[in-house]
């Protein structure tokens, strides 16, 4: 090839590259503010962590400043950012149940909420540190309490549409997951949020559909939200069967020690997934997660051989169950007994990733933490208790008051 040549593909690559970045930096030129502020309707189960997008914004704005309400119109509103833009938050350092304000992100003006509560539904606007709003969400958060399990291979069937008048409650479903187990039989679930039709809903709202938005949505009047209120949703669970694919699971260096020290004894026992230990007291609980699984992936539990199915120990199947997976697919284990000792090995997305070596201990020196749910359960106990008797002290002694102050009490003296 020439000289000349090489020069000019150099140059078309050099331009190409060119039209790509100046591309990217015009991207928000293409979605232009609308004039009039509207509200983008989103669904989600409790739980989940989901990203909201930014779509539009001026081009000398550098830097987006997120804000929360609870309603429209409302007093009190919240910075979720820093006014440069640079709040950044890991997955892995949110724990459930933390406020809203520890539990968000800020990456390429998209707002990013980790384990979304009921309590954080509302609307979402992306603005600037003056308040000049550009785009904004209507955010819904459903809870998983009372969510209803539906399980395809016994015949069952998920709910029926409902109808009040001109008001539609049906439930939509999300994509089917993959199966959570290869090389066995495993099982996949989608699910499926409440949503609503009516012509009454407000006209800020953008709709999917026409007319159509989430039962929690800001869109819907009270009236209508109350009459939806008992459409809960739903888990419809399956089962699959699939092959595995072959992968690598130990790495070269550790089969290098372990074949050294096969030559000098016996072949050790390879763990074929990462092994963590635990050492539990008898008698108390345990809640077990699946490293890097979020609610809406397909995981999966087996202790040793044993496949912990959904359609056994789903969460709500039975109020008396002992170990259960919850909708977050967390697995518990309530009053530890030994029996419960033993690998709980843990799938994700078809692939078992890793294992858990439970030991069940009956005596020992157990540390308090405020942390464990089981100690604070029992400070909250007593501290109920002792206002209980304090109050019953206090009302006695004030009747007595009471009742020497307009003799009133009674005399038992001879």
């Amino acid at each position: 090839m020439s000289l000349a040549h090489t020069t000019v593909l150099l140059w078309v690559w050099g331009s190409l590259q060119a039209f790509e970045i100046v591309e990217k930096e015009n991207i928000f030129q293409k979605t232009p503010c609308p004039a009039f502020l509207m509200f983008d309707n989103a669904a989600y189960l409790a739980d989940m962590s989901f990203e909201l997008p930014c779509h539009c914004k001026p081009e000398e704005v550098s830097a987006v400043v997120w804000y929360y309400q609870k309603h429209l119109g409302s007093s009190h509103t919240k910075v979720l950012t820093d006014f440069d833009g640079r709040v950044l938050t890991e997955a892995a350092q949110v724990r459930v149940g933390s406020d809203m304000l520890v539990r968000f992100s800020i990456r390429l003006f998209s707002l990013l909420v980790f384990r979304a509560q009921p309590e954080d539904s509302g609307l979402y606007f992306c603005g600037t540190r003056k308040g000049d709003y550009f785009y904004a969400y209507d955010v819904d958060i459903q809870s998983s309490e009372g969510m209803v399990a539906t399980f395809k291979d016994e015949g069952q069937e998920p709910f029926e549409d409902e109808y009040h008048g001109d008001l539609h409650v049906f439930t939509t479903f999300w994509e089917w997951t993959p199966c959570d187990r290869c090389g066995v039989r495993g099982e996949q679930w989608r699910i499926g949020l409440c949503y609503l039709q009516s012509p009454d809903l407000s006209p800020r709202y953008h709709k999917t559909m026409p007319d159509v938005v989430s039962c929690g949505s800001q869109a819907v009047p009270r009236k209508l939200r109350t009459m939806a209120r008992d459409h809960t949703p739903e888990l419809l669970v399956r089962s699959c069967l699939v092959s595995c694919e072959k992968r690598k699971t130990i790495r070269e260096g550790i089969l290098a020690i372990f074949n050294y020290v096969s030559k000098v004894g016996s072949r050790p026992w390879v763990p074929q997934v990462p092994i963590q230990f635990h050492s539990q007291r008898l008698g108390h609980g345990l809640i077990i997660s699946c490293p890097g699984a979020r609610p809406e992936h397909a995981v999966a539990w087996d202790k040793d051989q044993q496949h912990l199915y959904r359609t056994q120990y789903l969460k709500g199947i039975n109020r008396s169950m002992r170990v259960f997976i919850d909708h977050g697919n967390q697995l518990h284990i309530r009053f530890t007994q030994l029996s419960d000792r033993g690998i709980y090995y843990c799938w994700r997305q078809g692939v078992r990733v890793a294992g858990f070596r439970l030991a069940v201990k009956s005596r020992g020196h157990y540390q308090v933490s405020f942390s464990d749910p089981e100690t604070r359960s029992v400070l909250q106990l007593t501290l109920i208790g002792y206002l209980l008797i304090t109050a019953v002290f206090a009302t006695i002694h004030l009747c007595r008051c009471c009742c020497y102050l307009f003799h009133c009490c009674p005399n038992f003296s001879p």
